[in-house]
């Protein structure tokens, strides 16, 4: 029995068209992730949706289905020494340039989340404003980019515990901002951002 599935799988059909997005780039600490996911056009999964309507559970347990079910899907990373030389939103494009190189496919054309992209090679490309919540393969490419990011900012929770990253991810909630305050800055934070409230001397 065909699922019902809620968005189109992707704005043209029959031309490999990636879907980009990122994760990440309002957060205080780690890396900007993002992916790129190109789905075979008669992909269905009911649960699809921008990742940020997902519930974590929900988003984990479609990240191995896109991953099986696509024609091809990467991450791009950029960590936050390189954000902090290049700036957030250069870093999150850069990201997406990476996970299309890397994956391992040529798309015939890239749609994108947001309004801002740099051309990669001569592949046409468009921005969607909120296009994670109107195109399947954006949706996918912002599950996996928030997936993969929860992942290492789990695992660099275990060196640095004290910043509460397997639960605020990186992002600046009043408890991530305390703790900077309370223990300075880790190697992973971004210092090109305002890590606290008030501007205090970080050791």
């Amino acid at each position: 029995m065909k699922r019902e599935f809620s968005l189109p799988v992707c704005y043209v059909a029959g031309r490999f068209e990636a879907g980009c997005d990122e994760a990440g780039r309002g957060c205080l600490a780690g890396p900007v992730h993002a992916a790129a996911v190109i789905l075979p056009d008669d992909f269905h999964h009911p649960l699809l949706n921008d990742s940020k309507q997902l519930t974590e559970a929900k988003r984990e347990k479609l990240r191995p289905i896109i991953e099986a079910e696509a024609v091809a899907w990467a991450v791009g990373i950029v960590d936050n020494e390189e954000i902090d030389k290049i700036n957030i939103l250069r870093a999150s494009i850069e990201a997406m340039h990476r996970a299309i190189d890397a994956l391992g496919v040529t798309p015939g054309a890239i749609v994108v989340d947001g309004n801002r992209f740099s051309p990669y090679k001569d592949i046409p490309f468009q921005t969607f404003v909120k296009g994670d919540g109107r195109f399947g393969n954006i949706a996918a490419a912002s599950i996996l980019a928030k997936t993969h990011r929860d992942e290492f900012m789990r695992k660099i929770h275990e060196e640095y515990p004290m910043y509460g990253w397997n639960i605020n991810k990186g992002y600046p909630t009043k408890a991530h901002r305390e703790a900077i305050a309370l223990h300075g800055a880790s190697p992973y934070h971004r210092m090109s951002f305002r890590l606290l409230d008030q501007q205090l001397t970080l050791f």
